[in-house]
């Protein structure tokens, strides 16, 4: 019985552990205007499969097009400041990101209020705000990747890619 049980919870820690290194857990972090800005999220591979447009992973989403952006729980932003993400302002503090993809070639980033949830609940009234994001197309990004960069003073950008799609937004600190 002993080993049976030894045995079970084997396969259950292997289980997990197979489970979360499909989508391994993430962090960007950069120091933009001498403040400090986080994104936590979990990273999904491609493998092969169509990722955006009618029939691809994400449409299949219950809020999509909104999309987690990330897998897993919900994508979060920290700000240590004040910011203005693509002419949205957003005040320091916690956040949830999330993407509109209906069009794959014209992302829109959403920046929502409610925080800590699991990445399939989306509520549209918690909306801070959306901005457009500035698409490129680039070779296959086979796991996604958020970028926060500096570009000098109080200015940066942050850009989410996955498989042929980037988009990407201006960030001041203010």
């Amino acid at each position: 019985m002993k080993s049976l049980l030894t045995a079970a919870t084997t396969v259950l820690l292997l289980s997990a552990g197979l489970a979360s290194a499909q989508s391994p857990k993430a962090t960007e972090t950069a120091t933009i205007g001498g403040k400090t800005i986080t994104i936590q999220y979990s990273a999904p591979s491609v493998r092969g499969r169509q990722i955006f447009g009618d029939g691809g992973l994400l449409s299949h989403d219950p809020n999509y097009p909104v999309w987690r952006a990330g897998a897993n729980s919900a994508t979060s932003l920290h700000t240590d400041a004040d910011l203005d993400i693509g002419g949205l302002t957003v005040p320091k503090g916690d956040y949830t990101l999330y993407v509109d993809v209906k069009n794959p070639d014209a992302w829109e980033l959403a920046i929502n209020k409610q925080t800590g949830q699991w990445g399939l609940t989306y509520d549209k009234g918690q909306d801070l705000g959306r901005v457009k994001m500035k698409m490129t197309k680039q070779a296959n990004v086979e796991v996604l990747k958020y970028s926060l960069k500096s570009a000098g003073g109080n200015k940066g950008t942050l850009e989410l890619a996955w498989e042929t799609h980037a988009g990407s937004v201006p960030v001041t600190v203010k």
